[in-house]
């Protein structure tokens, strides 16, 4: 058929006075533009009617796998080894009358394929990359990063296949000169090999998930772990920013991973609240009789009191003067009422470790620490159940006679101001 074709264009520009030389010259490239237009012709072929065919079947079948070769182009990007291939076959037999021209054409045909063969193979590697991300290992071992490895291994390896081809040098040989550069390599591909050790070592040791919610104050990060790639983790914060830290960074420096918190279905609470100092006291009857009426006191303060009766009665203690034996305080019912109180809460685990206590004495006041574990894990829950414990608190200290400790303010000051002049200013 192309023979044909020929002697047709050749009688064709003999009729137009083309010389015979001339002629002779397009003739000889006229095959193989021929050849050029089939494969342009084969390749759409391939990608409007064989790619179609290949989406019927993907669609048919229950496998994820071809729905993510289609999805990531993988088939289409083979379509185009269709023409590199038929042209590599025909330069032979196409460019014969052009001997010096063939030895170019298929270097650079070769160089083509090659490329081709790249963006397959690249492409397939996310297509196994969004195979895995669906399934439940993904969540315990992030592949991200080998699957960065192998692409830059195969980039490399192309690189070289190329440069063995421009300079007409076995690939080996083209291997053992970039031996004499291991040392700039090595400067440029720092932060992939610390990140590539560095993702193994995460992942061998899980050290981290995506999910995780971790925070790293040295680079801002405090927030959900969103990926886990060969040099860099993306972390999104509460207020919908994004910090990128270094993988290895992970490794080497210190991080707090909320993980165990979640498993475990608790979180801690632990804050306190200052006393005035000057609010402490010892209780009188008045008072016991007033925090006997107060539900979950009331075995609290009989048992007590029994107890103290008891101890004071046998050492033959003088109950006339307030200092002598063992009286309750104020702030020790209110310790006892706060224990009760978190014990009796439903948002409070009662599994856990609870525990209020007082704190180091100091220009504040006393504080009275509380530590407890909810059953809210999420953070905005939590906050609500810890606020909710705390507006409690806070209202009900003035029942035990206690005081907040708080700096005075200057409405404090001007009411202070207030009083002393209106006391000066009255009649004696």
């Amino acid at each position: 058929m192309f023979d044909s074709l020929v002697r047709i264009i050749a009688l064709w520009l003999s009729r137009l006075g083309v010389s015979p030389d001339t002629a002779s010259q397009i003739t000889g490239i006229s095959d193989f533009l021929m050849v050029l237009l089939l494969c342009v012709i084969l390749y759409y072929i391939s990608k409007f009617v064989i790619i179609r065919i290949l989406k019927k079947i993907a669609l048919r079948t229950e496998s994820n796998w071809d729905d993510a070769l289609l999805e990531h182009r993988v088939f289409q990007r083979m379509a185009f080894l269709v023409p590199g291939i038929l042209i590599y076959q025909a330069i032979p037999v196409t460019l014969d009358e052009f001997p010096g021209v063939i030895a170019a054409t298929l270097k650079l045909t070769n160089i083509y394929i090659i490329v081709i063969f790249l963006l397959i193979i690249n492409s397939f590697l996310n297509a196994v990359y969004a195979m895995y991300q669906k399934s439940e290992f993904a969540l315990y071992h992030p592949i991200k990063g080998y699957i960065q490895i192998g692409k830059i291994v195969v980039f490399i390896v192309v690189f070289l296949l190329i440069l063995s081809l421009l300079f007409n040098q076995s690939p080996i040989y083209m291997l053992t000169g970039l031996g004499a550069f291991s040392a700039v390599l090595l400067l440029i591909f720092k932060d992939p090999i610390l990140g590539f050790v560095g993702g193994i070592q995460l992942s061998a040791n899980d050290m981290v998930r995506q999910g995780d919610w971790i925070s790293m104050p040295k680079y801002g990060a405090d927030g959900t772990v969103l990926e886990i790639s060969l040099t860099t983790v993306k972390v999104q914060n509460f207020d919908n920013t994004i910090s990128t830290l270094p993988t290895y960074s992970l490794v080497s420096e210190s991080f707090q991973n909320y993980r165990g918190m979640k498993d475990s279905g608790v979180r801690r609470m632990k804050r306190s609240i200052s006393i005035d100092m000057s609010s402490v006291k010892f209780c009188s009857q008045e008072m016991l009789d007033k925090f006997r009426r107060i539900t979950i006191l009331q075995e609290y303060i009989d048992r007590t009191e029994a107890e103290l009766e008891n101890y004071n009665k046998e050492n033959a203690i003088d109950n006339s003067v307030f200092v002598n034996g063992r009286r309750q305080t104020n702030i020790g019912v209110f310790r006892a009422y706060l224990e009760e109180y978190l014990a009796h809460h439903q948002m409070v685990d009662n599994s856990s470790d609870l525990l209020v206590r007082q704190l180091q004495p100091n220009s504040s006041g006393i504080p009275i620490e509380i530590y407890a574990f909810t059953l809210e894990t999420a953070f905005i829950r939590y906050e609500k159940v810890q606020s909710d414990i705390f507006d409690h608190i806070l209202a009900i200290i003035p029942q035990f006679d206690l005081r907040v400790f708080q700096s005075p303010t200057g409405e404090d000051l001007r009411r202070s101001n207030a009083v002393y002049f209106e006391s000066k200013d009255a009649p004696a």
